[in-house]
């Protein structure tokens, strides 16, 4: 049986402040990896991992962007055919968490997606473990109330460190990228989007994380 018919692949955007540990909790959800070094993401990156939701083989695309002002505004490409986008902030930084709103309208203002009051978002408040929770600036009350006031929009608390609820987290988006890809008649990754998006990723950069 050729489970490639019943394939699907789902781009997710992860967007957020440089140093929130975007690309920590990717690999820790992808390869069980947590490295202590912290290099900032140049231009944008991605991974893969492979799913099985609702009895369909599932390919979650997951895109880590640079948190740097200067590499915001990536271009219309980059954000085109994504199922889903990822906002996270780090509980122990307020400035990360007061920019979402930045974070929520640039995805909107580039990614233009055919209904953008009801795109799927997930917000994630990273490094729960700092300080044994003691150095946490951003109340679970107030990021909820955040994700309230932006349509109830799914909420989890992680440490890409401890890999505390990282996977839970990310099946939370694979399940609601899944539900928007099959509202979408469009194709949901347009071929342009490597040509774009290869030119401003630096292949000699080692990935680290935002411990």
């Amino acid at each position: 049986m050729d489970s490639s018919k019943n394939r699907t692949l789902l781009k997710v955007i992860v967007l957020g402040d440089s140093g929130v540990g975007k690309t920590s909790l990717m690999n820790q959800y992808v390869y069980k990896k947590f490295n202590k070094q912290y290099k900032a993401t140049i231009g944008a990156d991605f991974v893969t991992k492979e799913l099985h939701i609702e009895e369909k083989s599932v390919t979650l695309q997951i895109w880590d962007t640079a948190g740097q002002e200067r590499f915001q505004s990536l271009g219309a490409a980059f954000y085109r055919g994504a199922d889903c986008c990822v906002l996270v902030y780090d509980v122990n930084n307020l400035k990360s968490f007061e920019t979402l709103n930045n974070w929520h309208t640039e995805f909107l203002k580039q990614a233009n997606p055919m209904e953008p009051d009801t795109f799927p978002f997930v917000l994630i408040g990273n490094k729960t473990d700092v300080d044994g929770g003691n150095s946490r600036v951003v109340s679970n009350k107030r990021a909820i109330e955040w994700c309230g006031s932006k349509g109830n929009i799914l909420y989890h608390e992680t440490s890409a460190k401890e890999d505390t609820n990282v996977d839970e987290a990310f099946l939370g988006v694979a399940h609601i990228a899944l539900a928007n890809e099959r509202k979408q008649t469009n194709d949901i990754y347009p071929r342009g989007v490597y040509d774009s998006v290869t030119e401003i990723i630096d292949p000699d950069q080692t990935r680290g994380c935002a411990c």
